[in-house]
């Protein structure tokens, strides 16, 4: 019998893995929780043998309980609405062996689930596709003025910094809107953050 834990909260949505879930012959839910750390502290109790959970939650997000589960010897799977490849990364690190994505078919779910106790890793394909498929477009230069721009520094303090002219920090600031295709600063941070281009 595979053991699980579910951390997912969206009430409904919770309860609607488990039922899914206990229709398994095979599998068990032993524990739901709403956030991550209640996670963490169930998987401590009962020792399941894998924990799916979502990622954005209250308290604790699912890739904090990810990281802080590893080596536990309870297998992390993380089921979430968002494809960013900067999250796919840090799960990754984290040690996660599935990442799938929420539209993904129900009977995806289950079939995931013994996958990953045979030992194998599943993620979400357009994650895949997206994580290796997308370079940083920005050259160093580039990513020095936006990480600054990140730092809350403005044209002025960031042509100071960089030894530049203001006009030369605003030429570097319209091409990396260009790039990223975005309309402005915050909007740019955002989309390279999402990106997982910060390294």
């Amino acid at each position: 019998m595979i053991r699980i834990v579910i951390a997912e909260d969206q009430r409904m949505l919770l309860g609607a893995l488990a039922s899914l879930i206990d229709l398994e012959e095979d599998m068990q839910v032993v524990g739901k929780a709403s956030n991550g750390e209640d996670a963490v502290k169930l998987v401590q109790l009962h020792q399941p043998d894998i924990c799916i959970m979502d990622i954005e939650m209250p308290v604790k997000s699912g890739l904090e309980a990810a990281e802080e589960l590893r080596g536990s010897g309870c297998k992390v799977m993380i089921l979430t609405t968002f494809a960013r490849p900067g999250y796919f990364d840090r799960a990754l690190k984290a040690g996660a062996h599935g990442y799938l994505l929420k539209d993904s078919p129900s009977e995806e779910l289950a079939s995931s689930i013994r996958s990953i106790m045979a030992g194998r890793r599943i993620y979400a394909p357009e994650l895949i596709d997206e994580a290796y498929g997308q370079e940083n477009p920005l050259t160093e230069r580039e990513k020095e003025v936006l990480l600054l721009m990140a730092d809350g520094k403005n044209t002025k303090e960031i042509a100071s910094e960089l030894f530049l002219t203001t006009g030369t920090v605003r030429n570097y600031i319209s091409v990396i809107l260009d790039k990223l295709d975005v309309s402005n600063r915050i909007e740019a941070i955002m989309r390279f953050k999402e990106k997982g281009w910060f390294k």
